[in-house]
């Protein structure tokens, strides 16, 4: 093992943190072509900036000396990680990635943070009596009556998640009369039911879309999804909702603030 106060090694000295260590090149220094490709064009992705339109597949291809295929697999790619997007017929730069906190705060807070314009598309509000799955989650005895509303999560007008939220008709009854669908669930239990969030438990998972899904929020179905199951209870400790929301893979990470403690 290295001394600690020995110098680092060559590849460290240019690191960036959060980066993968030596950029993902095997000590043995040999990479597949599509990957080499795939450096220069994250790189011109850099100098190109936000919403600018990439060269196509063909100029790509002339330029790093390859074929159509090796550029299509590093496409390919840096689509799925978020730094590129389709647009019309063509290929564009994409913005930063969202941070969503882990925490109580609502999707609209954390996008307003990020300086982003939060919206909500309604697709659907029903209500049916509570299956026995649910009845636990929301603390409802089963057959009686529970509101599902399912929306499509926006910022800045791009689809970036579906919300599926199921809450007790009891604890929230002129939901479809009271609340504005595009708006915040959470500000409006708070605020106009003086409902205020305890705590939640919340299980994330990566999974892919189904095909309504995907059609809902405008992604292909292979396009890895973030999948976050929460339960939230008020401060009472009573059992207020349970939430299921696919977050875009490509446009979402997520942050949380870990506190001390034993080992």
């Amino acid at each position: 093992m290295d001394k600690p106060n020995a110098a680092p090694p060559d590849h460290l000295r240019d690191q960036a943190p959060g980066a993968p260590i030596r950029s993902g090149i095997p000590e043995h220094g040999r990479i597949p072509k599509y990957y080499a490709v795939k450096a220069r064009i994250a790189e011109l992705i850099d100098d190109l900036g936000d919403g600018r339109t990439l060269p196509t597949e063909r100029d790509l291809a002339e330029r790093y000396e390859v074929a159509r295929e090796t550029v299509r697999q590093a496409l390919r790619e840096l689509l799925l990680e978020g730094r590129l997007r389709r647009q019309g017929r063509g290929t564009v730069v994409a913005g930063p990635k969202l941070e969503q906190p882990l925490s109580l705060a609502s999707y609209t807070e954390g996008v307003r943070r990020q300086g982003r314009t939060p919206g909500r598309t309604l697709i659907s509000l029903d209500r049916f009596p509570c299956p026995a799955a649910l009845a636990a989650d929301i603390g409802v005895p089963v057959g009686e009556p529970v509101w599902h509303m399912e929306r499509v999560l926006l910022a800045d007008e791009e689809r970036v998640g579906l919300e599926s939220t199921y809450v007790s008709v009891e604890r929230v009854p002129r939901l479809d009369r009271d609340f504005e669908p595009d708006s915040s669930f959470y500000a409006y239990l708070r605020e106009r039911l003086g409902i205020p969030f305890g705590d939640a438990d919340e299980r994330i998972e990566t999974v892919l879309a189904t095909p309504r899904e995907a059609l809902l929020i405008g992604t292909p179905p292979a396009l890895p999804m973030l999948l976050i199951h929460r339960v939230s209870r008020d401060t009472q400790g009573r059992p207020l909702e349970r939430v299921r929301t696919l977050y875009r893979g490509d446009r979402f990470s997520f942050t949380t603030h870990l506190a001390g403690g034993e080992s």
